[in-house]
């Protein structure tokens, strides 16, 4: 047998992997499962700490283990809930739909008050921040401070897609196509298609947590999670740009602080073209109290660079609190 250098690059690097996982504790120690039903949703996750009460959403295609490193942190100044987005993970959706950011947040609104917190802080990655703008924006009166990692709103990634953004966001455009093609396909490999999706996000899957990554793999297996990957992006398409086309139309914005975490990544956004339009730019669009902060890493930054996200967040947050109560 013939077997090529990068063959056996690959080969030694899944025997790492398989070896830290042989080493690798529990993900979220001290924290207790999520297990909450809304009307649409049973959600499943971990909850932890004590404190403000602070909701984080993870992004594609991944589950609430993208929090590992940072929700031990903030669960020392805040009660932490981390719930797998519908259809995520282990978060089961009860029926077909439609499953839109909008949706998405009045579900999270409903779980969260029925864990006790009817106003809360909202720190989102990826898809993830796209539900928590969403959210704040729908629901004002229950979100008290709101932090994206790595995204820009919706409305202003589509009017700027080139073929850059095509190339490196195949799965935005693959995602779209009708019937059950994209499921079809997704089902002849998903562990090919997660493991090269996390090598380019993360420029390498041996970078991240063995645990999450078969937490993730695990999860990806499932065409029912597959499937509500897919309508995610399809609402990015439809209904969500129409939600927030409508809110620029009506000149609505986010009431609370919001702060926006960027990654070393290219900025695709309305306006992109000039060359000199930050990502704290484009989220003043949408609200007038805006921060924003550059962090040396890839895409997946609460995998990739734990640190600097929790030494953002933290002041960020502690400011919204402060300026709550004054």
């Amino acid at each position: 047998m013939i077997f090529s250098a990068e063959a056996s690059q690959s080969e030694n690097l899944f025997q790492v992997r398989l070896i830290k996982m042989s080493r690798a504790p529990h993900l979220f120690e001290g924290f207790s499962p999520l297990d909450r039903p809304t009307s649409r949703v049973r959600f499943a996750g971990v909850t932890g700490g004590e404190g403000p009460p602070l909701l984080l959403l993870h992004g594609y295609p991944e589950s609430h283990a993208t929090w590992h490193d940072v929700a031990p942190a903030l669960a020392k100044r805040y009660t932490v809930v981390a719930p797998d987005l519908p259809g995520y993970g282990k978060s089961r959706v009860l029926d077909a739909g439609p499953w839109d950011k909008r949706a998405v947040g009045a579900e999270l609104v409903a779980m969260m008050r029925s864990l006790g917190h009817d106003r809360f802080a909202v720190v989102g990655h990826d898809r993830g921040a796209r539900v928590g703008y969403r959210l704040a924006l729908d629901h004002p009166d229950r979100v008290s401070a709101y932090c994206s990692l790595a995204v820009v709103p919706t409305l202003d990634v589509w009017s700027a897609v080139d073929r850059q953004f095509a190339k490196g966001a195949f799965h935005w455009f693959l995602f779209l196509q009708p019937g059950d093609l994209p499921e079809r396909m997704l089902a002849a490999d998903p562990d090919a298609f997660l493991e090269a999706t996390l090598n380019q996000m993360a420029g390498g899957i041996e970078r991240l947590h063995p645990a999450a990554v078969a937490a993730y793999r695990e999860a990806f297996r499932d065409s029912s999670v597959r499937r509500a990957m897919i309508e995610d992006y399809r609402s990015a398409y439809e209904s969500d740009l129409d939600h927030d086309a409508a809110d620029r139309a009506a000149g609505r914005k986010i009431a609370c602080p919001v702060m926006v975490l960027w990654a070393d990544e290219r900025l695709v956004a309305s306006g992109m073209e000039t060359g000199v339009l930050t990502a704290a730019d484009v989220w003043r669009r949408w609200a007038d109290d805006v921060s924003g902060f550059d962090i040396s890493c890839g895409h997946l930054l609460p995998e990739q660079a734990p640190g600097e996200v929790i030494e953002k967040i933290v002041p960020f947050l502690e400011a919204s609190l402060k300026r709550n109560t004054a």
